[in-house]
C-alpha cells in the first residue's frame, strides 16, 4: 500500500521598509520567489521612521513591481515580525545582505527572532554586486535633488517619486 504524503506550502516572508522597493530589493525578491511556493513581501509600518511613501503608496508600488510573478504576494504589517510569521503560516523569513554591517544588523536580528520563536529560520540572500551600493535612503536622496534614478527603481517608482518630490517641493515655495 502506497502512502500520500501531503508537503506542506513552503511560505517565506520578505520583510522590509521599502521605501521606495529598488532594484536591490526586486533582485531578492525575484530569486527568493524561485525558491518557495509562496513569497509575501511584507511592508513594515515602522512607527520610528518618517516615511517617503505611505504604507499603501509602498504596497501599491510593490505591487505593480512584482504583478508578473505569480507566486509573490505583497502585505503590510505592524507587530512582532515573528507574529506576523505566525499568523502567515510562513517557515522562513528572506533577508537581503549588501555589506558585512548588514550582516551584522541581520544577524542580530534573526538571533532575536529565533529567541521569539525558535521555528521562524532566517535565511540571507547576498544581494547581486551591481546592488550593493543601493539603498532606499541614497535612491531618495538623488531623487530629491532631480538625479537620475532609472537604474535603481522600476519605472513606475520612478514616476512616484518625481510626484512626490514635485508636491514637496510646491508645498515648501511661498
Amino acid at each position: 500500500m502506497m502512502s500520500l504524503q501531503i508537503r506542506k506550502e513552503r511560505v517565506a516572508i520578505y520583510p522590509g521598509t521599502f521605501d521606495p522597493v529598488t532594484m536591490g530589493h526586486m533582485d531578492i525578491i525575484q530569486r527568493a520567489a524561485k525558491q518557495f511556493d509562496r513569497l509575501i513581501v511584507a511592508v513594515l509600518n515602522n512607527l520610528s521612521k518618517n516615511p517617503l511613501f505611505s504604507v499603501e503608496e509602498r504596497t501599491d508600488l510593490l505591487r505593480q513591481a512584482t504583478q508578473d510573478i505569480p507566486n509573490v504576494e505583497v502585505d503590510s504589517f505592524r507587530d512582532l515580525l515573528v507574529n506576523y510569521v505566525r499568523q502567515k503560516d510562513a517557515q522562513v523569513i528572506v533577508r537581503g545582505i549588501r555589506t558585512v554591517t548588514d550582516f551584522e544588523y541581520e544577524l542580530q536580528n534573526a538571533s532575536i527572532n529565533h529567541n521569539l520563536d525558535p521555528d521562524a529560520e532566517t535565511i540571507f540572500m547576498m544581494t547581486n554586486p551591481k546592488y550593493s551600493y543601493l539603498s532606499s535612503s541614497v535612491v531618495k536622496e538623488i531623487a530629491h535633488f532631480g538625479g537620475n534614478v532609472s537604474d535603481f527603481v522600476t519605472p513606475e517608482v520612478e514616476q512616484a517619486m518625481k510626484l512626490k518630490f514635485k508636491r514637496m517641493d510646491g508645498e515648501m515655495k511661498p
